[in-house]
């Protein structure tokens, strides 16, 4: 992952900074604030490359954006965005005479080589996340995908989906093991956004194969929330979802793990991570913390998986793990 931050910076030099090297550098736009307000600039941005497209996060203090034609034919991009707004909102405008705002949570997307132009709706400034994918690595292809001017998602029921997707790709663990789940996660989240903007059909293979993919990280992120319950079981996760426990089952199918794996490894991991943090603590509370039915079954599971006792894991100390 590459971070940078405007703190690495001079303050009278920082938005000249974040504007020409930047802005219009790394990004392809250009950024204008007025001169009296650019002595308390910030910004910072990450960017990771997953599954062959390039994960962006950025926060900034208030500025307005805008790439032109003459951005485009500088830096061209051929490239699907998808946009997570996070914070107080945007204002988009297309170079086309439409425009539209995007609220905190919300998802649109477009063309990198659409011109539009962009500003925050309040004095808080920017943050968003933006998956820029190549068309080139995409499954499909289709020449309508260049034409694809900046645009909401107007489906309520795709934003479950993209928020889950998001999350999991943020999480996904660097170098080869997680280089296949990235990769599915970024097809998921650029058919799903083509299937939002009409270009794929929802019953195609493509379109399927997004939805199960994007269900998946659903089904999840749900065991995830409810680790703790004991009582967490495939009825319950179906039912929140809006699925049969037979689609779950299959969702997991795709999967090395099955929905009972996964919540064992999930408790698992989550114990062992208090196991480190909170040292003090007692494993009966851990265990139940963690949705273990009883600390006599959290020693089984637990030296199972490990070998060990969790108190013995917790003794060797974090040298020895």
């Amino acid at each position: 992952m590459y971070r940078w931050c405007t703190d690495e910076v001079e303050p009278h030099d920082r938005f000249d900074f974040w504007r020409e090297v930047r802005a219009k550098g790394l990004f392809g736009v250009t950024v204008e604030l007025e001169p009296e307000r650019r002595a308390n600039f910030f910004g910072e941005f990450s960017l990771r490359q997953l599954g062959g497209a390039g994960l962006v996060e950025l926060k900034a203090s208030h500025y307005t954006v805008e790439r032109s034609v003459t951005d485009i034919a500088d830096a061209p991009g051929d490239s699907l965005c998808v946009y997570q707004q996070l914070g107080s909102g945007g204002w988009f405008g297309g170079m086309r005479g439409s425009e539209f705002t995007i609220a905190n949570g919300s998802f649109a997307t477009s063309h990198t080589d659409q011109p539009y132009r962009a500003a925050p709706l309040s004095t808080g400034g920017f943050h968003l996340r933006i998956l820029k994918v190549p068309l080139s690595g995409l499954s499909t292809q289709d020449k309508r995908m260049r034409e694809l001017a900046p645009r909401t998602f107007d489906d309520p029921g795709l934003k479950p989906l993209l928020d889950a997707c998001f999350a999991d790709l943020g999480t996904v663990a660097p170098g080869d093991d997680g280089a296949a789940d990235a990769a599915a996660l970024v097809q998921a989240l650029a058919h799903l956004a083509l299937v939002e903007r009409g270009i794929l059909r929802p019953g195609s293979r493509l379109g399927q194969a997004a939805l199960r993919t994007a269900r998946l990280s659903q089904a999840r992120r749900m065991i995830a929330r409810h680790l703790q319950d004991p009582n967490l079981a495939p009825t319950m996760v179906a039912d929140l979802l809006g699925v049969s426990v037979r689609h779950l089952h299959m969702l997991f199918e795709s999967t090395a793990r099955s929905f009972s794996q996964t919540v064992t490894d999930e408790r698992l991991n989550r114990s062992r991570r208090l196991l480190r943090e909170a040292p003090d603590r007692l494993i009966a509370d851990i265990a139940a913390a963690c949705g273990f039915d009883s600390l006599a079954t959290y020693y089984r599971v637990f030296n199972a998986a490990y070998g060990m006792a969790p108190g013995d894991f917790r003794a060797r100390g974090p040298e020895g793990r």
